[in-house]
């Protein structure tokens, strides 16, 4: 059995034997009338249950509080301190539960005393075992090397001290390429003298690699890229991300992705995942809830923007266009169609839908509209709802604008690790694509600061942005 298989196996087991011991010594007379004198806290107990009562109750806690700890026990490079507290949260959430079925009558209910005796208990056991579970015994961590340039990944081979099983390359197995277990082969026109992977077993393509991770127990990807494209390297720290496995890069390539904090360390972590687990599921909440409200509310907005874009000019109601998701994937972004159809292939500036301005003679009179009071945005709520886009992030940009950008911001890559947004902390701020290098500072600044209260803040202003920009398109000579 392979460690990501020990882990769950362990962390359920524990999760289910923990919480059924907690329930047995929480339900013993004794436990309860010591409960019973401390003040305030201590009423109503005791209170034992007993018989099939007592069965069901157990069932039940055990039930939901493994249903709460699910996503500790998928495998996730975490460090102790982010399990604990993860799991601390976990458990919290899972009282609440419980305290919700005892609300609403439920006929198994916890008694009162039992439920803060039991979440006083796993509140401190579960996170130790979790943490205890989590770490694997010195000298086991199993390394392979994933990239296309065999001297950034010798560099690797010679400064780490990893059981590194093998590499995996994208020329492996290629037709007419070149493979990096020759010992001299010709690049683009240079002659590499030295292999520094000969005695290093390939593993296969990056295709195979998910079969890798698995089939070598991996638990460390070293990743090696020289000018990788984009889906590759990123499509590699997917694969990480859904295995649990940590992804590391060396601090000489280290431009393109987020890093864990600052070490003087020739490999450092990438950080697969900046936002803690509950963070994600408040983040993904939120957005269901706002952009479920805002498609309800604005229906009636939205029919009257489609019948007079129909009116005005011929062509679909809607427009779409790919841009760039999260790790470099790509999704279609719909919008109110604001320019005559085929607008990018007629004649005049090529701006897109979104950079056109209103001078552009491709621009219809409805569109204008749109544009000033930002109606064109709406149908984006449904990207928002079936989560190809956040309300909040960094805004997605077109594949060929990205790769401009990189050209003029190093790290541009940093901001494609968390989902992109409807708005974000560059836009409140005012930072376009025509200045990268400070979109990028607002973006990277936003996935270190993200939280709900934060997310709160910038719709807030982007709210009242768009609402002072709709009271100008109908009050020109109004001030902001």
């Amino acid at each position: 059995m392979n460690s990501r298989w020990q882990y769950r196996v362990a962390s359920v087991g524990a999760t289910l034997a923990l919480t059924l011991v907690a329930v047995l010594v929480a339900n013993h007379p004794f436990v309860q009338n010591l409960f019973a004198l401390v003040p305030y806290f201590g009423g109503p107990a005791p209170a034992v249950l007993a018989g099939g009562q007592f069965t069901v109750a157990i069932a039940t806690t055990v039930g939901v509080v493994a249903a709460a700890m699910w996503p500790v026990f998928k495998p996730r490079p975490r460090r102790i301190l982010d399990t604990i507290l993860l799991t601390q949260k976990r458990v919290l959430l899972a009282m609440v539960g419980l305290a919700a079925l005892g609300y609403y009558n439920y006929t198994y209910k916890l008694p009162r005393s039992t439920l803060m005796i039991v979440t006083g208990l796993l509140f401190v056991v579960l996170p130790v075992a979790m943490a205890a579970i989590r770490r694997r015994p010195p000298g086991t961590e199993r390394a392979v090397l994933v990239g296309d340039d065999p001297e950034a990944m010798g560099d690797v081979l010679a400064t780490t001290d990893l059981d590194v099983v093998g590499y995996v390359s994208p020329f492996a197995g290629r037709d007419g390429e070149p493979s990096p277990d020759q010992a001299g082969y010709t690049d683009g026109g240079v002659v590499v003298e030295a292999d520094p992977l000969a005695e290093l077993e390939c593993l296969g393509g990056l295709s195979r690699l998910e079969e890798v991770l698995v089939a070598y127990d991996v638990d460390t990807a070293v990743l090696a890229f020289g000018d990788a494209d984009r889906m590759e390297f990123f499509g590699t720290l997917d694969t990480c991300y859904e295995h649990g496995v940590v992804a590391k890069v060396h601090r000489d390539h280290a431009d393109s992705v987020l890093t864990s904090g600052v070490s003087e360390r020739e490999l450092l972590d990438i950080d697969l995942e900046p936002w803690d687990t509950q963070d994600y599921v408040v983040k993904r909440a939120f957005d269901i809830g706002f952009a479920a409200t805002g498609l309800v509310v604005l229906a009636p907005v939205m029919a009257a923007v489609a019948v007079a874009v129909k009116l005005d000019s011929p062509g679909p109601v809607l427009y779409s266009q790919e841009r760039t998701a999260e790790f470099g994937d790509r999704f279609p972004v719909y919008k109110f169609r604001s320019m005559v159809t085929d607008a990018e292939a007629a004649s005049g500036p090529k701006l897109s839908e979104e950079d056109a301005g209103e001078v552009d003679p491709r621009v219809t009179r409805v569109g204008r509209f749109l544009r000033r009071t930002h109606l064109d945005e709406i149908p984006q709520l449904w990207s928002i709802l079936v989560g190809d886009m956040s309300v909040v992030g960094p805004r997605p940009e077109r594949p060929e604008l990205d790769t401009e950008m990189e050209t003029a911001a190093d790290t541009w890559r940093r901001r494609w690790f968390v989902r992109p947004g409807l708005t974000g902390l560059a836009q409140i701020n005012d930072a376009t694509g025509h200045d990268p290098e400070e979109k990028l500072r607002y973006d990277v600044e936003y996935i270190r600061r993200q939280s709900f209260w934060f997310d709160l803040k910038i719709v807030i202003r982007q709210l009242w942005d768009v609402g002072a920009d709709a009271v100008r398109t109908v009050r020109p000579n109004t001030d902001r």
